[in-house]
C-alpha cells in the first residue's frame, strides 16, 4: 500500500483495491459521484452459483451513500443480489481533503460531506477485505488530500498563466490602460519602457526555463508562456535590466542563454510599453539570428519601424485606409466589432494561421471575420501587396503621434487609390532612407545566387515555398536554404511568422518607385 501510494497516487491504489475485491472500488462524495474508480464487477465467487445480471454499480453505491447519511453511521455495509456494497470515510487529515472540484468535505469522519472510499464486491465477501479496506484508508486518504492541493495548485497556476497571457494579448493589441488594470491583480508592475525577450526552450522544457527565468530576473520581469509557439516563452522586462551596471549582474535575456543548454533568445530593443507588439517583432526576427551564433542569443539592432518615418501624410493614409473598418457597426450583438476586427487582422498578419491559437478562435471564425476585413477595406487579403499595406496601416494606427486630419482634397478611397496613396508615401526621403538600410545588407550574393533575386522571387510567389522554387529552377530545400541563409544575412524571421515579409515587400517597392523616378 505505501509502495502503491508514493508511485501511483490514488488511481494505482484503487487499481490494486479493485483486484483484491474482484470487482470495482472508487472514491466518492457526499452526494453519490464518482470522483475516481478502478475495475468492474465480477460474478459471485462459485463457479456452480447462477451468474447474476451485471449491477448498476452508481446506483448501489448512490443508494448505500444515502443510507449511510440517514443513519449517521461511520461506515456501511449492504448486500443485495449477488454483490455487497462496502463504504468507509475517507480520514479527517485536519480538514485538508478536498473534491476535484474544489469544495470543502467537512469537519471529520462520517459527515456527511466527507469523502467516501467506495467497494462492490461479489458475495461471498473474501475473507479480510474489510480490514484490509480499514488498513488502506490512511494511505489512500493521505494520496487524495495531496492530490488535491496538487489540483489545486495546477489551477492557480492556470489562471495565472492566463491571467498574464490576456496582459500580453491586450498589450499586443495597443489596450494598454485595460492591460495596467489587468495587472494590478499581478505582479510585478509592469514595467515602462520595457524590452522584450523570446526565448525558444528545449523539447518540453518550457515549464522549467520559466522557472530559471523567474530566478534570474528576481521577480521583475512579465514571464508568459506563449499561446502560439508551444517551445517559446515571452518575457517583458525593464528596460535598464543589465544595461546601466556593466559590472553588475548579467541582464535576464544573457543569464538565461547561459544557464539553459539549448535555449536561443532573441531580445528587442528599447520599446514603450505602449509598442510591446513592435518589441515582440524584433525579438522575433533577433531569435532567427541567434539560432546560427555560437552563443544562442542576439539582440535586434534594425531600427526604425517603418511606421515612425512615414509622416503626416502616410498617417492620413493609413487613416482612408482603415476608416471603413474603424467605422463597422456589426448588425448583431453577438458579431465582432471594429476593434475586434482590427484586432484579428493585426494578429492573423503576425501570426497566420498560428492566429487561431493567438485569439482562441475557431478556423472558421477567423476565415469569415478575415473576408468581412477583406469586403470592408476592398483588399484582397491573398496578396501579399494588400498584406503590407493593411499591416502598415495598422502598425501606424498602434504607433502614439499627434492626430492628423485628412486633406479637404484627399482621394476616395478604392483599392487602387489606396495603392496609389501608398506609392506616394512610400516616395517620401525618410521612407526611402528606411527601405535602403532594410535592403543594404543583400546587395552582395548569398550562398552563390543574387540575394534581391531570390528574396523578389519568393515575395511574388507570396511567400509560398513550392512556387518559389520552381520559378528559380531548385528544389524546396534549396529555396529553403536560400531563405535560411537570407534570415542571418537581413537579421529578420522570413519562414517563420511573425515574417518580415511585409517590410521588405515596402521595401523593394519603394526602391522601384526611385528608380522608376529616375
Amino acid at each position: 500500500m505505501q509502495r502503491l501510494a508514493r508511485n501511483g497516487g490514488v488511481a494505482e491504489l484503487l487499481r490494486w483495491l479493485s483486484g483484491r475485491a474482484d470487482g470495482w472500488a472508487g472514491i466518492v462524495s457526499s452526494d453519490g459521484t464518482v470522483l475516481s474508480a478502478s475495475g468492474t464487477v465480477l460474478g459471485p465467487r462459485r463457479p456452480d452459483a447462477p451468474q447474476p445480471e451485471p449491477p448498476d454499480v452508481a446506483g448501489l453505491v448512490a443508494e448505500g451513500v444515502r443510507a449511510l447519511k440517514e443513519r449517521g453511521a461511520l461506515a456501511y455495509s449492504h448486500d443485495t443480489g449477488g454483490h455487497t456494497v462496502l463504504l468507509f470515510p475517507l480520514h479527517d487529515l485536519n480538514d485538508v481533503r478536498t473534491d476535484p472540484h474544489g469544495t470543502s468535505p467537512g469537519n471529520g469522519p462520517g459527515t456527511a460531506a466527507a469523502p467516501l472510499l467506495a467497494v462492490v464486491t461479489p458475495r461471498p465477501v473474501a475473507a479480510g477485505l474489510a480490514t484490509l479496506l480499514a488498513d488502506v484508508l490512511m494511505p489512500l486518504s493521505l494520496r487524495w488530500a495531496a492530490e488535491a492541493v496538487e489540483r489545486k495548485r495546477r489551477r492557480v497556476d492556470l489562471a495565472e498563466s492566463r491571467g498574464r497571457e490576456a496582459v500580453l494579448h491586450l498589450l499586443m493589441t495597443g489596450q494598454l490602460s485595460i492591460a495596467q488594470q489587468v495587472a494590478g491583480a499581478l505582479r510585478p508592475r509592469l514595467p515602462d519602457p520595457v524590452r522584450v525577450c523570446v526565448v525558444e526552450c528545449p523539447g518540453d522544457r518550457r515549464d522549467e526555463v520559466a522557472r530559471v527565468c523567474a530566478g534570474a530576473d528576481g521577480g521583475r520581469s512579465w514571464i508568459v508562456r506563449c499561446p502560439v509557439y508551444a517551445r517559446h516563452l515571452i518575457i517583458v522586462m525593464p528596460a535598464a535590466d543589465g544595461t546601466e551596471h556593466p559590472e553588475g549582474p548579467a541582464p535576464t535575456d544573457e543569464a538565461v542563454a547561459g544557464l539553459v543548454a539549448g535555449c536561443v533568445v532573441g531580445v528587442s530593443e528599447q520599446v514603450p510599453l505602449a509598442e510591446t507588439a513592435t518589441g515582440y517583432r524584433q525579438a522575433f526576427h533577433a531569435l532567427a539570428v541567434a539560432r546560427e551564433l555560437p552563443d544562442r542569443h542576439a539582440r535586434f539592432g534594425l531600427a526604425p519601424e517603418p511606421a515612425l518615418v512615414v509622416g503626416d501624410a502616410g498617417r492620413q493614409w493609413a487613416d482612408a485606409l482603415l476608416t471603413p473598418l474603424l467605422r463597422h457597426v456589426p448588425r448583431r450583438a453577438q458579431d465582432p466589432g471594429s476593434q475586434e476586427l482590427a484586432a484579428t487582422a493585426a494578429s492573423w498578419l503576425a501570426f497566420s494561421s498560428h492566429a487561431t491559437d493567438h485569439l482562441k478562435v475557431h478556423r472558421n471564425t477567423l476565415a469569415a471575420r478575415l473576408r468581412l476585413i477583406g469586403e470592408l477595406l476592398g483588399l484582397d487579403l491573398h496578396r501579399l501587396a494588400d498584406q503590407s499595406a493593411l499591416d502598415l496601416a495598422l502598425r501606424i494606427r498602434a504607433t502614439p503621434a499627434p492626430a492628423c486630419t485628412q486633406d479637404a482634397g484627399s482621394t476616395s478611397r478604392t483599392a487602387d487609390g489606396a495603392a496609389h496613396d501608398l506609392d506616394e508615401v512610400l516616395r517620401r526621403p525618410a521612407v526611402q532612407e528606411w527601405a535602403a538600410r532594410q535592403l543594404a545588407p543583400i546587395a552582395a550574393p548569398v550562398g552563390g545566387a543574387a540575394a534581391e533575386d531570390t528574396l523578389r522571387a519568393w515575395l511574388r510567389c507570396e511567400g509560398r515555398l513550392g512556387p518559389t522554387a520552381a520559378e528559380l529552377g531548385i528544389s524546396v530545400p534549396g529555396a529553403r536554404k536560400r531563405l535560411t541563409r537570407l534570415e542571418t544575412v537581413l537579421q529578420r524571421s522570413l519562414l517563420r511568422p511573425p515574417s518580415a515579409r511585409y517590410d521588405l515587400w515596402l521595401a523593394l517597392r519603394a526602391r522601384d518607385l526611385r528608380t522608376a523616378t529616375s
